[in-house]
C-alpha cells in the first residue's frame, strides 16, 4: 500500500500551515494582555504619584500652621540666637519648644518632647482629684510596656514610676521627665542647633521646608479609597 502522504500531500501542507497559523495566533494572544497591561500599569503609577503630591501637599500645609518651623520664621535672629544658649532656654520660650516638637518629628523622636509637656502639665494640677486621671494618661501613653509613644527609661525609673502609679502625687512622673529631658539635652539638641531650620532663623532666612515623613501615617484613609494594590507593578 502507497504511503497516504505521497497521495496526498496537500494534507501534510495544510497541517504545517495550520500548526504555524495557530502558533502565531497564540503568540499573538499572549501579547495582547500584556499590551494591555501596559496602560493599567501606567495609570496605577500616575494614581500613586498624585497620591505622593497631595500628601506633600497636605504635609506642607500642616507645616505652615503655627506652632512649627516653618512658621518660626517670623522669630528675630537675635532671638533664635538664645535657643542655643541653653536646652532649658530653648524649651522655656514657646516659638523654640514649637520649633524643637517640630525637628524631633522629622527624626521620629517626638514621643521624648510630648513626654515632657505632659509631665509639665501634670505637674500644674491643683487638685488631688485631678492627679490619678491623668497619671494613668501619662504611665498608659509612655511608660508601660508596648506603650503607643513608650519612652526609653532605664528599668529602675520604670518600675519605681510603675509602683507609684496607682497613688500618685506631683512629683511621681519627675525621675522619668529628667532622664528624658537629659537624653533630649545631650542626643536631641545639639543636631536640632546643627540643623538648617535652625541655622535659616540664626542668619534671618526663611527656613528651607523639612524633610517630609516617610510613614505611614504621612497619608490618611481617605488618601487610599478606590485604590487596589497592584504588586506586579513594581
Amino acid at each position: 500500500m502507497e504511503n497516504p502522504l505521497l497521495l496526498f500531500p496537500q494534507l501534510n501542507i495544510s497541517a504545517s500551515k495550520d500548526k504555524s497559523y495557530y502558533k502565531v495566533m497564540k503568540s499573538t494572544n499572549k501579547e495582547e494582555p500584556h499590551k494591555a497591561s501596559k496602560p493599567g500599569a501606567k495609570q496605577k503609577r500616575n494614581r500613586l504619584s498624585l497620591l505622593l503630591q497631595k500628601s506633600e501637599f497636605h504635609e506642607g500645609d500642616r507645616l505652615g500652621r503655627p506652632g512649627n518651623v516653618t512658621k518660626a520664621a517670623s522669630v528675630s535672629p537675635e532671638e533664635a540666637v538664645k535657643w542655643g544658649e541653653s536646652f532649658d532656654k530653648l524649651l522655656s520660650e514657646k516659638a523654640g519648644l514649637d520649633a524643637f516638637t517640630k525637628f524631633l518629628k522629622t527624626e521620629f523622636s517626638e514621643e521624648n518632647i510630648e513626654f515632657w509637656i505632659a509631665c509639665e502639665d501634670y505637674k500644674k494640677s491643683k487638685t488631688a482629684h485631678e492627679l490619678l486621671p491623668k497619671a494613668k494618661t501619662i504611665y498608659e501613653t509612655f511608660i508601660q510596656k508596648d506603650a503607643p509613644k513608650e519612652v526609653n527609661l532605664d528599668f529602675q525609673t520604670k518600675e519605681v514610676t510603675s509602683q507609684n502609679i496607682e497613688h500618685p502625687i506631683i512629683t511621681t512622673f519627675d525621675a522619668a521627665q529628667n532622664t528624658v529631658y537629659r537624653l533630649m539635652e545631650q542626643d536631641s539638641y545639639p543636631r536640632f542647633l546643627r540643623s538648617d531650620p535652625y541655622l535659616n532663623l540664626v542668619k534671618g532666612r526663611n527656613p528651607s521646608r523639612p524633610t517630609l515623613r516617610r510613614r505611614s501615617r504621612s497619608f490618611t484613609v481617605s488618601d487610599f479609597q478606590g485604590v487596589q494594590p497592584d504588586f506586579t507593578v513594581w
